[in-house]
């Protein structure tokens, strides 16, 4: 069987210090600290649900806002899926998700192709989540995407309850990352591209 494809990273600002492991090929497990008890029942979803062994821990100036730790785990995350699919030899590359989360559907697109974009469509009348505002879940994805070199699309079809959507959103996140890292025994040893490399 080949090697696991796992990733540690560390990054630290005067806003934020994050540590990080993340094993594409786990089984779920996760152990997940960011000071920020919503988000990180978001993160403990796209880990379960995407099959991905996920370890992280994140001191942020909470006092100020959520913003700079929610944008600067996407940041690391980003870099450790990068780090962790190597070359992208042998992965389908893309993925998309149909998720349901109770009233809510959400439709999750991306494609792990070296081309960073983030298509968001995602509106609520009702916003927040006890204190998160998820509002900061397009900051989470913005930067995740710009990490992770990926084109990533999601839109909210329908539903109105901020738990349900951001739930539905992180959930399918997991679903989809797990599509396009899935390994192709018909592209056993190739680039998922025409130019024959993935930046």
């Amino acid at each position: 069987m080949d090697k696991k494809r796992i990733a540690k990273l560390t990054r630290e600002t005067k806003e934020t210090a994050i540590s990080l492991k993340l094993n594409l090929d786990g089984s779920g497990k996760t152990k997940i600290s960011t000071g920020i008890p919503f988000f990180d029942h978001m993160l403990e979803l796209f880990a379960h649900h995407g099959l991905f062994d996920l370890e992280l821990s994140a001191k942020g100036d909470l006092s100020v806002d959520y913003h700079h730790t929610v944008e600067d785990v996407g940041i690391v995350l980003g870099e450790a899926v990068r780090k962790a699919s190597g070359d992208k030899s042998g992965i389908r590359r893309y993925g998309f998700f149909l998720l349901p989360m109770d009233e809510c559907l959400c439709r999750f697109v991306m494609d792990l192709g070296g081309r960073a974009h983030l298509a968001y469509k995602v509106s609520s009348e009702q916003s927040f989540v006890r204190d998160f505002n998820i509002v900061l879940v397009r900051e989470f994805f913005q930067a995740y995407a710009n990490s992770a070199a990926a084109n990533v699309h999601i839109e909210l079809l329908y539903g109105d309850e901020p738990h349900h959507i951001a739930e539905s959103i992180f959930k399918g996140f997991g679903r989809t990352l797990a599509v396009c890292v899935e390994r192709d025994p018909r592209r056993e040893g190739m680039v998922p591209s025409t130019k024959g490399m993935l930046e």
